[in-house]
């Protein structure tokens, strides 16, 4: 199973940026902690972050057909991108949105998904945990 893992703007900040919320691990030990997960369970993982919507899309789009699946965290694009919404709407593989933080525990301005509609499901509020939650997903239905 290959797995994509596309993080937006301002997740390269994390283990400085809010760690009360986001947690306390870096981008990096992020990716280590996701690739640990990945190697237990036979999943190839590869990473993507940018703080350019236009580059999220591309990486989107350029993905189908080439993974199983992706895992997104579009950060604040969430709340305000109708062109990543555009870019996931038309894709053939599973795209599970996460988030580290509830963004519905937090300022109204983020209680909106732009791309819920178009992802499977949405994992938010557990860290880092999200993440694994969405690879879990993916074990329990393209292995099946």
């Amino acid at each position: 199973m290959k797995i994509l893992v596309i993080n937006g703007p301002n997740l390269n900040l994390l283990g400085r940026r809010n760690p009360g919320l986001y947690g306390q691990k870096t981008l990096g030990e992020l990716q280590e902690y996701l690739m640990e997960f990945g190697k237990q369970h036979e999943i190839t993982l590869n990473f993507f972050q940018s703080n350019i919507e236009g580059e999220l899309i591309n990486a989107i789009q350029e993905s189908d057909g080439v993974y199983d699946g992706i895992v997104l965290n579009a950060g604040a694009y969430t709340h305000t991108s109708i062109a990543l919404h555009d870019a996931l709407e038309v894709m053939t593989i599973p795209v599970v949105e996460v988030h580290l933080s509830n963004p519905k525990a937090r300022e109204e301005f983020r209680h909106i998904s732009l791309i819920s509609r178009v992802c499977k499901g949405s994992i938010t509020g557990f860290k880092e945990y999200s993440y694994i939650l969405a690879l879990q997903w993916f074990l329990w239905t393209l292995k099946k």
